[in-house]
């Protein structure tokens, strides 16, 4: 941990609604109504780079990621999903785990871009819970 814990908002918040933690990382639901089930799987030490973290924890990190990825394309049948690491804002170690569909209001954009048109078709609802419960199954094993 650095001196930026004072001030990461991922080291004072949880950064979304928790489904899934770890003594090393959790997993989040991000509150976007346009794009239900947009989660964060967050490090919970204070490291700014993926290269900062030992091997071991990478590939955990990754299979953590995977693991979101696979419950979301489960859940919801987007047409992509989008991972992404960026840090620019939050220089805090965080993937990014987003359904994509082509009538989303940003495709074939990313979601931090300008509004290409409202998104046409509802998205299946998936509770907190629900999404917690099958995240929890797929990383009973992850540690």
């Amino acid at each position: 941990m650095g001196n930026d814990t004072q001030s990461c908002d991922l080291c004072i918040n949880p950064g979304g609604a928790i489904l899934w933690q770890s003594a090393l990382c959790r997993v989040v639901r991000v509150d976007d109504p346009h794009y239900p089930c947009f989660c964060r799987v967050i490090w919970n030490d204070h490291v700014r780079e993926m290269s900062d973290l030992a091997a071991n924890h990478q590939l955990l990190l990754m299979r953590v990621v995977f693991a979101v990825e696979s419950v979301v394309r489960q859940l919801f049948n987007p047409d992509k999903i989008n991972l992404a690491s960026f840090g620019n804002m939050v220089p805090h170690v965080h993937w990014h785990v987003i359904p994509r569909w082509q009538d989303d209001r940003h495709f074939p954009e990313p979601v931090w871009g300008s509004v290409r048109r409202e998104g046409k078709a509802p998205r299946p609802v998936v509770s907190d819970e629900a999404l917690a419960q099958a995240v929890s199954v797929a990383l009973a094993n992850i540690e």
